[in-house]
């Protein structure tokens, strides 16, 4: 039976989309629930998946851009793949074939150890080969050569080519080094078009401006060290930092509501519920998968949505729900060593959270100098509905909740102001 491959809808606006990358070739076998192509959206990357076990027949090219229900592929059920006796793979349809002989395996000669204590002389390109004293002492203990040696390595790293470039007596200061002028050229993705347009949209269409402040990490870093291990015990996955953040911007965003808005025609739209979307960066560019209704979920529900959400994006799983809708954004440009930077905006939302790398650095502790772990924070925002109050105002009470977790459990309140009802 011959099946078709239709291009799947990625999401209700979307019409059109473009043939990524076929990851078979055409006329192989495949398996059922394989994946054989990813396509490419002003969205998203999306896998094409293969509907039943066959051999496929490509129809379209990559890089072709066609409508949402065009055929991409066939496939013909009707074949199979058998062993042979030899263990290798048969392509079929319902024809029979003689099995490959099995070759008589060739016998394996033992090598004997060198027990030779002399070290033989080294001949060719071995005499280049320096040996300290220390070295030659060793290898004559073990009855070891030079071939012995260079044939134990396992493979040359960096570090050593470069040990040999920058050595005043290597071979290589003789040769002249070719100089390149090549480049590279590739044409840029829906997704990478769809961003470009909206990042110069952000810079024409907003009055962005950026607020920083700092943060001490020290006990948040202490408390995730004294409980990771129990709390890997007990829920299976690691605790990060990413949900504390996200539990406080929840938090802060209660008590600064603008910073939760956006603009919708002349109006000003400023949701009750907190969807905040952690920017993830993968292979196809970077995409912000949302956690639904933060100010609901514990620490443990944050965290775990956040991996499952984040493999996902890697792993071109995301669908177009999964990443529309936020009302604020978080990125973390930490861990890729950035200090400090001005997150841009992604549109309609108002304001973006930028966590950064942790360094040491000394600060000021009740008159004496400490050194502590320090991150810095940056928060952009539309100043044409968020003003310089809330957006300051925002930072610190992020600040404050970071620097003690304990008032993540009682809304940013201390236990001794929830005790008296303050």
């Amino acid at each position: 039976m011959i099946l078709e491959i239709k291009i799947p809808t990625p999401g209700e606006s979307i019409t059109e989309v473009e043939i990524g990358k076929w990851l078979i070739e055409d006329g192989a076998f495949i398996n059922k629930d394989q994946e054989i192509a990813e396509i490419e959206s002003d969205k998203a990357t999306l896998s094409l998946t293969a509907s039943a076990s066959g051999t496929i027949k490509i129809l379209l090219k990559e890089g072709e851009r066609v409508a949402v229900g065009t055929i991409a592929c066939t496939i013909d059920s009707d074949a199979s793949i058998q062993p042979t006796e030899s263990g290798s793979l048969l392509l079929n349809r319902n024809l029979s074939a003689e099995p490959e002989k099995v070759k008589p395996a060739t016998p394996v000669v033992e090598q004997k150890k060198v027990t030779n204590p002399e070290i033989k002389p080294a001949i060719g390109a071995n005499d280049l080969v320096k040996i300290t004293p220390a070295a030659k002492a060793v290898m004559e203990e073990a009855g070891l050569n030079i071939d012995d040696i260079l044939n134990g390595l396992h493979r040359i790293t960096r570090k050593d080519v470069e040990s040999v470039l920058i050595a005043p007596s290597h071979t290589l200061t003789d040769q002249p080094i070719e100089k390149s002028r090549d480049s590279d050229r590739a044409a840029m993705s829906p997704l990478r078009r769809k961003l470009s347009q909206r990042l110069v949209a952000v810079k024409n269409e907003t009055a962005m401006l950026t607020t920083f402040n700092e943060i001490d990490m020290s006990q948040l870093m202490e408390l995730r060290k004294k409980y990771q291990q129990p709390f890997v015990e007990k829920y299976g996955i690691k605790l990060g930092f990413m949900s504390f953040f996200a539990k406080a911007a929840s938090i802060a965003l209660a008590n600064h509501p603008t910073v939760n808005s956006l603009i919708e025609n002349e109006d000003i739209v400023t949701p009750r519920y907190h969807d905040i979307g952690i920017a993830v960066q993968t292979p196809k560019g970077l995409m912000v998968p949302v956690v639904r209704n933060a100010e609901v979920k514990s620490i443990e529900a944050i965290e775990r949505e956040i991996k499952e959400l984040a493999e996902k994006a890697r792993d071109k799983k995301l669908t177009i729900q999964e990443m529309t809708g936020g009302t604020f954004t978080i990125t973390n440009g930490g861990v890729f060593g950035s200090l400090m930077s001005t997150p841009i905006l992604n549109p309609p939302q108002s304001a973006i959270l930028g966590m950064h790398s942790i360094k040491d650095r000394p600060i000021a502790v009740n008159g004496q100098v400490k050194i502590r772990p320090m991150m810095y924070v940056a928060l952009s925002y539309d100043h044409r509905i968020i003003d310089g109050k809330d957006s300051v105002g925002f930072l610190v009470k992020v600040k404050e909740l970071i620097e003690d977790p304990a008032k993540l459990l009682f809304g940013g309140k201390s236990a001794e102001e929830r005790l008296l009802g303050l």
